[in-house]
């Protein structure tokens, strides 16, 4: 089964239908966002989120120090952050006990390693969205030979409608999707939510969720 990992949720009722629904990821938006939330708000979210499903943290522009506390006071051990510079900046959050998501926009993907980009800067796996981090808009994922392989992320205008041949077409082992899923900027839509998850698992197999990250 391919990976669903569902963005930017920013209340209990949204986090419970995502469980419902049996994705394999939610993330809560630190990052300057009409879905932001506090790390008050994440640790009310973080409390209905069960230990089979993984809570990430979304930074952009922070700090790693303010990454580091925003995510111990949310109780996150998983993390995604889109600005990281070097294995350096991997290091201190892994030395912080975080598993790393390391995102990085269409524009950098020739920055990063295309036959291993788990190792890349030495984070655990890879997220590649469009070339505005958070803007909801699709990109070139039919182009195989620019892609990464192995296990990575594909972010970036996905919706019910064109996640399941996104996913056919790119060969990507997960999807992440935030505002494909909303009736208005910022607020989710639970009959969006249900279709996505139901089109990610009638498309053909991508990959194996089952390991988690």
């Amino acid at each position: 089964m391919t990976f669903i990992k569902m963005c930017g949720l920013r209340d209990e009722a949204v986090v419970d239908h995502a469980i419902a629904l049996g994705v394999d990821a939610v993330g809560f938006v630190f990052a300057d966002s009409p879905r932001r939330v506090s790390a008050e708000q994440a640790v009310r979210l973080r409390s209905r989120v069960p230990a089979a499903t993984i809570a990430v943290g979304v930074y952009v522009r922070m700090p790693l120090d303010e990454v580091v506390a925003t995510a111990r006071a949310a109780n996150l051990d998983h993390v995604q952050v889109h600005d990281l510079r070097s294995a350096d900046d991997v290091r201190v959050l892994h030395e912080a006990g975080l598993t790393v998501i390391r995102a990085v926009n269409t524009t950098g993907v020739e920055t990063a390693s295309a036959e291993a980009p788990s190792e890349d800067f030495g984070a655990d796996l890879l997220l590649v969205d469009g070339a505005v981090a958070g803007a909801g808009v699709s990109w070139d994922w039919q182009d195989r030979s620019s892609l990464p392989s192995g296990r990575w992320i594909l972010a970036g205008g996905l919706t019910p409608d064109n996640v399941a041949r996104a996913v056919t077409t790119s060969g990507a082992w997960g999807v992440d999707v935030s505002s494909g899923i909303e009736s208005r900027r910022g607020v989710k839509d639970p009959a969006l939510m249900t279709a996505f998850a139901e089109a990610v698992r009638h498309a053909p197999r991508a990959g194996s969720a089952s390991d988690g990250i």
